[in-house]
C-alpha cells in the first residue's frame, strides 16, 4: 500500500485529514509549529492513535512518518 494510500484510508476511518492530525498532536504535545519534539518515539504517537482513534500499527506508523516530514 502506498503512503498516499494509507493516509486516505485513515481519513476514511477516522473523517480526519492529516493537517487535523497534526492539530491535535499540537495540543497534546507531540509537535510545536508542526515539527515533532525530537524526544517524542514512535511507540508513544502508535499507542496514542490506537487508544484514541482504533488505528492499527500501520496506519499509525504512517501517520508518525507524515509528522516527520514524509510527503510521499
Amino acid at each position: 500500500m502506498s503512503f498516499q494510500a494509507y493516509l486516505e484510508n485513515i481519513k476514511a476511518k477516522t473523517g480526519k485529514d492529516i493537517v487535523e492530525f497534526k492539530q491535535i498532536a499540537e495540543e497534546k504535545g507531540f509537535l510545536q509549529n508542526g515539527v515533532l519534539y525530537p524526544k517524542i518515539k514512535a511507540g508513544e504517537i502508535v499507542s496514542w492513535l490506537k487508544t484514541d482513534f482504533e488505528l492499527g500499527h500501520g496506519h499509525s506508523m504512517a501517520i508518525f512518518a507524515a509528522f516527520k516530514g514524509k510527503k510521499e
